[in-house]
């Protein structure tokens, strides 16, 4: 229409169009993520003071919002784990059935709070799934494979006398967590 000499005005094409003016003059502009360096100081301190904290506990002791603390964690670097995307092996959904005592064993590791010296601890328990019996446990405050192989070993020399050979076999079922992962469990 321009080059025919008929001049026609934006706000005559949008309505022709039916589209609100604002969209032909929007322009985005994305702003690069800023931090607040007063709060990001506060974090660091925090975490070099109490390293196993999150950033729920830190948002909590600071008296800030969850997700303010994450995104600074996110955008310093300092967020400490993430979760992997994909998919996970997983136990095989068969029955923890035992006909005899020390036929199977069963293991598991869970997080108990004991106050605020202690915070969380981790509890790893080994169990007969015959009798039901607990063989051996142990708290620590790291819930790493060491601690699971140590409860282990505690629930054999417990049962068995010894860390020896077995004469029948003993199969052991784990829900696949981190510590089960250990080479030494396998």
């Amino acid at each position: 229409m321009a080059d025919d000499g008929d001049m026609v005005s934006v706000c005559q094409l949008c309505r022709w169009f039916e589209v609100p003016r604002r969209t032909v003059y929007y322009k985005a502009v994305k702003q690069a993520p800023r931090v607040n360096e007063l709060l990001a100081a506060r974090i660091k301190a925090l975490i070099e003071a109490e390293p196993y904290a999150g950033y729920r506990t830190i948002a909590h002791l600071l008296g800030l919002n969850r997700n303010t603390v994450q995104r600074i964690n996110r955008l310093k670097g300092w967020q400490v784990r993430t979760r992997p995307i994909g998919f996970r092996p997983r136990a095989r959904s068969m029955p923890s059935v035992a006909s005899r005592p020390n036929e199977r064993w069963s293991t598991d590791m869970t997080r108990v709070w004991c106050g605020q010296q202690d915070r969380w601890v981790a509890l790893t328990a080994v169990m007969d799934c015959h009798t039901r019996e607990i063989l051996g446990w142990r708290l620590t405050r790291s819930g790493n494979a060491k601690a699971a192989e140590a409860t282990l070993e505690d629930a054999l020399i417990g049962r068995f006398g010894s860390l020896a050979r077995l004469a029948q076999p003993l199969t052991l079922r784990s829900d696949n967590g981190l510590p089960a992962e250990t080479r030494a469990l396998k």
